[in-house]
Formats: structure tokens, C-alpha cells, sequence
């Protein structure tokens, strides 16, 4: 007599998560601040384009420094970071919404983890916490939040195609305001500590 076996059910393997890149958003005009942030000295040494890449290398995760000015590109590449890329911002320069159309057009399927050049206190234990949160829904956009309101230039941006079709038609209709825009996409908010996350824009904030 032969016992019958029972079919064995198909195990679903996890979707695995696309990689990180970091991503450097450094092109705006720095009206309010008078001068180019970017080359403003920073305290732990160099300026402030210099001290971010070298803050993002540390996750050993790829780079894209994203900007429109060449003297920019010149301090990157003379850091010899590995896995730099230095892309040029074509025009027009709108703002922070058509960059990042721009970077997930360039990177689909990945997961862009957007930072601004004007954070001088950001760390390695607040990029941390907020790769981590990440994680835990890799398929929704994390946004750094200073516990009164959302830091949107800090996040990370899942790129599939949904949300990518999603950017691309806002954009196609003269949408430029990021958080217009995030109104209508899954976002979480990741709580970090308000200093780290100070965003600089005047000469009285320095």
C-alpha cells in the first residue's frame, strides 16, 4: 500500500530590493544666501559640496552629483570617490521636482536617496535611521521629517514604474512644486533630529 504525498506548495520568494543611490542635489542659484552654499567652508574641512559626497560615500552606495555648475563638477571629481558619477543639469532649472524626474528617468528601478548640498549638519546616524525606515516599505517614498514639518530634499524615492508615469505626467502638465506633488504619493515620515536636518538658506541661518 502506498501512501499518496502531498504536492508541495510553491514558495514565494521575496521581491528583492532595488539598490540605493545617492543622489546630490546641487544646482540651485543660492539667491537668498548670496553667494554659491555649495562653496561655503565647512567646519569638518573643505566646503559644503565636498564635505555631503564625502558624508554619502560612507554608505558605500553609488553617487550621482546632479548640478548645473562645471566648477562643481571639477571639486567632485578631483575627490576621487569611488562610484561618483557627476551629471550636468541641463536647462531649464525648476527646481527640486524636475531634478529628481530627471534622475529617475536616468536611474529606473532604483531607489534614489535625495539630499541637498545646503544640509551642512547632516550625519552619518540620521542617513542611518532613515535607510533603515526605508527598509522596512521599500516601495513607498521617506521623507526626513524635523518633527514640525516634512524635509522633502532628504528622502528616499523609490523609482518603479507607477510612480515614475506618475512624475513624468505632472511634469508634462507644469507641475513644479515637490510637495504638491508628494500630496498624492505614498509617503511615510521619518522623525530625525531637528539639527542634523536643518536646511540653510540665508546668511542669518549661518
Amino acid at each position: 500500500m502506498t501512501t499518496a504525498t502531498k504536492p508541495r506548495m510553491p514558495t514565494l520568494e521575496p521581491e528583492p530590493v532595488p539598490a540605493l543611490r545617492c543622489c546630490l542635489l546641487s544646482g540651485g542659484a543660492s539667491q537668498r544666501m548670496g553667494q554659491d552654499k555649495a562653496l561655503l567652508p565647512h567646519p569638518a574641512g573643505g566646503n559644503w559640496l565636498e564635505r555631503t559626497l564625502r558624508l554619502l560615500a560612507e554608505l558605500d552606495a553609488p553617487i550621482t552629483l546632479l548640478s548645473r555648475w562645471p566648477h562643481h563638477h571639477a571639486l567632485a571629481e578631483a575627490l576621487q570617490l569611488p562610484h561618483l558619477e557627476s551629471v550636468a543639469e541641463p536647462a531649464p532649472w525648476e527646481g527640486p521636482l524636475l531634478a529628481l524626474h530627471r534622475l529617475m528617468e536616468r536611474y529606473p528601478d532604483a531607489r534614489l536617496l535625495l539630499a541637498p548640498v545646503d544640509m551642512p549638519h547632516l550625519n552619518t546616524a540620521a542617513l542611518h535611521t532613515l535607510i533603515a525606515a526605508a527598509a522596512m516599505a521599500p516601495e513607498r517614498i521617506h521623507l526626513a521629517h524635523d518633527g514640525a514639518r516634512s524635509q522633502p530634499l532628504l528622502g528616499i524615492y523609490p523609482s518603479p514604474p507607477a510612480i515614475c508615469s506618475d512624475l513624468a505626467a505632472s511634469i508634462s502638465g507644469g507641475e513644479r512644486r515637490l510637495l504638491r506633488w508628494l500630496d498624492d504619493q505614498p509617503c511615510n515620515a521619518v522623525p530625525l533630529p531637528a539639527a542634523a536636518i536643518h536646511n540653510v538658506n540665508s546668511p542669518a541661518e549661518l
